[in-house]
């Protein structure tokens, strides 16, 4: 079973997300192109004229440098040569360092800047286009990244930590991996999955390089780039970006004025600018720099500056300013010649709130595109899916919701009493016109019966429905469990399992099953039925 499931049937998704790929007019002023393969041409007209061509050497320069202690394909190397071109444009994903990768749809992401790199180049075959990972190095939330999740198990790295994640030393992981392993260890491709964490993270001291390693090993021979802009080089190109943050403090004002507009047209804001968007980051630390009394203070230390001071700091250690979740997609777009950026829902979200920003700054917005969304099957779940339920739609409903609607499907008397408060309705209706013509105070009494009635009718339904229910125990017992097997945790799949859960069994198969099954231009979600 492959099956694609509209967005719009599947409560699990927000209706800002169902509106954004439905194009409603409302949310059109927030986004520049809507992905679409026709749309890549202007937008890529347009980064060529704004992306200046002496970024490219230093962006070779950097990944050269990143990548010179570990071994990559011929086509990652390829790609990071392409670059130097100007006829080549990259399409990026992001995501935070999570231990082992995190939850399965950071495999999505990457596998969907692969996949939607391969269409433009059939595309537009005279450009070259490539597709990036942005590692999350500076990101300082320990608590977001230090687990994951398996079926029966949570995996946590327990340690204290401070500043930027990526610098963290990967010491005690391997531990932590020696246990895993007892949970894998009968499964087909077990031991393969643990020479491969092991390899990345006892053999290498810091999370960046670790997750590096990591990734590459997985999609290293679809030519993915994996970047890490926690870098000098590149920081340098930021430098102009960072100096105006400081001094005029445009990010807030533009994008709170966006803000409101989205606010007023329905939708909450994804994030919230502070007057100055910016870290600090020296040493295991990672602070907000606040401007008080004219003095730019980095807040929880001593360390405080002038203005002449923090602008001398800057252009002296540009590595040391760190853009937070309001500037990154700047940073991100200044120093790459990208035309698409991929993420999830809330992803989209804040980055729809950035727009105007962009355009002050004069830095082309990139296409927005959703991240593939997946549930995995074995061929067994997918025969107890379709026998069980009407469609697989239906696996999607809220747990108590699938089980009436499984009740009333099996029940062989009618349990939907619609027919039957229609006719109580209308048998009011004349009681009303009754009342009108006779005592007036004589409709509350009316009222009040109806709601009783009405009231009534819904109980018995309810109790038709329990009823019904204990009548198809067994039934509804295999929808629960299939169900529970799906959703676990009651959330997405993706959105908890970790990848380990699959390749433990599929290897590098399973690589290869999502990234010949996942459309990145689709706009829908698919169900991907793996051999048992």
């Amino acid at each position: 079973m492959d099956d694609c499931i509209s967005y719009a049937e599947i409560s699990y998704f927000s209706q800002f997300i169902k509106d954004y790929l439905a194009q409603k007019d409302q949310l059109k002023t927030f986004y520049h192109r809507f992905p679409t393969l026709d749309n890549f041409k202007p937008q890529l007209e347009e980064k060529q004229k704004n992306y200046p061509e002496k970024y490219r050497a230093v962006l070779v320069s950097s990944l050269q440098e990143q990548y010179k202690d570990i071994a990559i394909s011929e086509a990652t190397q390829e790609n990071i040569t392409a670059l130097q071109n100007n006829k080549t444009y990259t399409v990026t994903t992001g995501h935070q360092l999570n231990l082992a990768t995190g939850p399965l749809y950071f495999l999505y992401k990457i596998i969907a800047a692969i996949n939607l790199s391969k269409q433009l180049q059939e595309t537009y075959p005279e450009y070259h286009f490539v597709p990036v990972y942005w590692m999350a190095t500076e990101d300082h939330d320990f608590e977001e990244i230090n687990h994951f999740h398996t079926e029966n198990n949570t995996y946590s790295w327990q340690r204290k930590a401070s500043g930027a994640v990526g610098e963290l030393s990967t010491e005690g992981l391997e531990e932590l991996f020696t246990d895993f392993a007892k949970d894998v260890k009968n499964s087909t491709q077990g031991d393969a999955l643990i020479k491969l964490l092991k390899q990345a993270y006892a053999q290498h001291n810091n999370l960046a390089d670790a997750t590096r390693y990591l990734v590459n090993k997985l999609f290293g021979e679809y030519g993915l780039l994996i970047i890490d802009a926690n870098s000098t080089s590149l920081k340098k190109l930021f430098i102009p970006y960072i100096e105006e943050e400081l001094l005029k403090q445009t990010a807030i004002q533009q994008i709170t004025s966006t803000t409101e507009v989205l606010q007023e047209n329905g939708y909450k804001a994804q994030v919230t600018p502070r007057a100055i968007n910016l870290f600090y980051l020296k040493d295991n630390l990672r602070e907000r720099i606040v401007l008080e009394e004219g003095r730019y203070n980095v807040l929880e230390t001593n360390v405080s500056f002038s203005k002449e001071e923090i602008i001398s700091e800057l252009y002296a250690h540009p590595e040391r300013f760190s853009p937070n979740v309001i500037m990154r997609p700047l940073y991100q777009e200044t120093i790459l010649p990208n035309l698409c950026y991929i993420g999830g829902g809330g992803e989209l979200a804040y980055w729809l709130q950035l727009k105007d920003y962009f355009a002050t700054q004069q830095i082309s917005f990139p296409i927005l595109l959703l991240r593939n969304s997946a549930l995995l099957l074995t061929e067994k779940q997918a025969d107890k899916l379709t026998n069980l339920l009407a469609t697989p739609a239906d696996i999607f409903l809220p747990l108590p919701t699938l089980l009436t609607k499984k009740t009333k499907a099996l029940s062989e008397v009618e349990i939907d009493f619609s027919k039957q408060k229609k006719h109580l309705q209308q048998q009011f209706n004349d009681l009303y016109k009754l009342a009108e013509q006779t005592d007036k105070s004589f409709l509350g009494a009316v009222s009040a019966q109806e709601k009783k009635q009405i009231n009534g009718l819904a109980q018995l339904e309810k109790r038709l429905i329990k009823a019904q229910k204990r009548k198809y125990k067994k039934e509804l017992a295999s929808v629960n469990i299939l169900h529970e097997a799906l959703f676990p945790n009651k959330q997405l799949q993706e959105r908890r399992l970790n990848f380990s859960v699959f390749y433990q069994v599929y290897g590098d198969e399973l690589i290869q099953k999502l990234q010949e099954h996942l459309n990145p231009l689709d706009l829908q979600f698919t169900i991907i039925t793996l051999p048992n």
